[in-house]
């Protein structure tokens, strides 16, 4: 099972940014689709980003512009920075990760199914 550990949550005002880590603990992963996941209070876990084994990325409509996924094969970590924050940015966010090499697209966006991985989730609050 690879283990998946963010760090980089916290609390900000509106406005300023955040940069969230993951690290993967088995380099075999790291080829894989990996993504970023949310779940805000009484709302169902969504999709934020996702980038393909090629590269390719994917963001979610309220994020697109705001927020930028990359990943680092040789360091094997999944990073997202979070720009231009806003109230609605809150939730608690999630690493994860696919065994299988899928394109950034929405359809790896919106099917959780496909990732074999995730992280414990790490909060990220953001005050009006």
């Amino acid at each position: 099972q690879v283990q998946l550990v963010e760090s980089g949550g916290g609390s900000v005002q509106a406005g300023e940014s955040l940069r969230l880590s993951c690290a993967a603990s088995k380099s075999s992963y790291s080829s894989g689709c990996m993504g970023w996941f949310r779940q805000a209070p009484g709302k169902e876990r969504e999709g934020v980003a996702v980038i393909g084994n090629d590269g390719s990325t994917e963001y979610a409509v309220s994020v697109k512009g705001r927020f930028t996924i990359s990943k680092d094969n040789a360091k094997n970590t999944l990073d997202l920075q979070m720009n231009s924050l806003k109230a609605e940015d809150t939730a608690i966010y999630y690493c994860a990760a696919s065994s299988r090499e899928y394109y950034g697209s929405r359809w790896a966006l919106e099917t959780q199914r496909l990732y074999d991985s995730w992280g414990q989730g790490i909060q990220v609050t953001v005050s009006s």
